[in-house]
């Protein structure tokens, strides 16, 4: 199992686009075979940052989701765009 967490900041002004983008790209990425957990949050007391919440049951499932059209189209193609700052936490379960 692969898990992470990736955290994105983003201007005031891109909020609405930013949030319709995540919908579309959560919906896609759920339907994925290999897609284990896609769960976009807003952090509560930061509307500007977005924390997503992604497992995959293996390296070749994370390999097809970044190869996704819809990967391509709404990450890369939008929410990259938007950007203002990312991060990336690999985890590792205990249990």
């Amino acid at each position: 199992m692969i898990s992470f967490v990736v955290r994105f900041k983003f201007a005031p002004g891109d909020r609405a686009e930013v949030a319709e983008m995540l919908a579309l790209l959560a919906t896609e990425s759920r339907r994925e075979p290999g897609c284990v957990t896609y769960v976009p949050h807003q952090v509560q007391d930061d509307p500007d940052t977005v924390l997503i919440y992604e497992q995959y049951r293996d390296a070749q499932a994370l390999a097809a989701h970044r190869d996704s059209e819809h990967f391509k189209k709404y990450a890369i193609g939008g929410i990259f765009q938007k950007m203002r700052e990312r991060s990336l936490e690999n985890l590792v379960a205990l249990v």
